[in-house]
C-alpha cells in the first residue's frame, strides 16, 4: 500500500506539469489564432489535449479551429468531446448549438 501511495505522489508532479504545460498550449493557441494563424493554433490545441484530455475549454477552442478551416467531422466531434467533460459549460454549449444551426442549414442547402 505504501508503495502506491509513493508512487502516486510521485505522478503527481507529471500530472500538474501536464496540465500546466497544457494551458500554455492553449493560451499559445489563443495567440496565434488572433494574429490568424490557424494552422498553428490547431497545432497547439490538438497538444493541449493530447497533454490534457480532460481540457474542456481546449477541446471548444480546437473545435472552433476546425470550424474555421472548415474540418466540420473534426468540429463536431471536438465540440462533442468538450460537452461530454463539460456538460454544464454554457459558452462552450452555445459554440456547439451556433455550428450544429449553421452546419445543419448549410447541409440542408446542399441538398437542393
Amino acid at each position: 500500500m505504501a508503495a502506491g501511495v509513493a508512487l502516486l505522489a510521485a505522478a503527481a508532479p507529471a500530472l500538474a506539469d501536464s496540465k500546466g504545460d497544457a494551458k500554455s498550449q492553449v493560451e499559445f493557441g489563443i495567440n496565434v489564432a488572433q494574429r490568424g494563424l490557424w494552422r498553428e493554433a490547431i497545432y497547439r490545441w490538438e497538444k493541449a489535449v493530447e497533454l490534457d484530455p480532460t481540457y474542456a475549454a481546449a477541446y471548444n477552442d480546437l473545435a472552433i479551429a476546425y470550424e474555421h478551416e472548415g474540418q466540420l467531422d473534426k468540429a463536431r466531434k471536438a465540440y462533442e468531446k468538450a460537452i461530454e467533460l463539460s456538460p454544464n459549460n454554457e459558452p462552450i454549449r452555445q459554440n456547439y448549438e451556433l455550428f450544429k444551426e449553421i452546419n445543419d442549414r448549410t447541409t440542408v442547402g446542399k441538398d437542393k
